[in-house]
């Protein structure tokens, strides 16, 4: 799966956890993400009304949209629109 939006955009391409991801600064996102796996994690749901949109999520959970790809990555979720239900629950790294 090739993941971009408008938080990362950019020409290397960077693996991880089966996940691609396109972005400018290939070394500066990798450790992004290693610490993210090194970070405390809270346990969230998905709430009513947030159903299928990361970007929603992310700006509960985070006060802003930009952090949908994290919470996207960090559980593994393939295709938004058929996971992310009412309910479901989510890792939340601290970010």
């Amino acid at each position: 799966m090739l993941y971009k939006n408008h938080y990362i955009l950019g020409s290397s391409k960077l693996t991880h956890k089966d996940k691609n991801l396109v972005t400018p600064d290939k070394d500066a996102l990798f450790d992004y993400l290693k610490s993210l796996e090194d970070s405390q994690v809270d346990v969230g749901y998905v709430p009513a009304g947030y159903e299928h949109r990361p970007d929603l999520i992310s700006n509960y959970f985070y006060d802003t949209t930009t952090k949908d790809w994290v919470i996207v990555m960090f559980n593994n979720i393939r295709d938004p629109f058929q996971e992310l239900n009412v309910g479901d629950r989510i890792l939340i790294p601290r970010v």
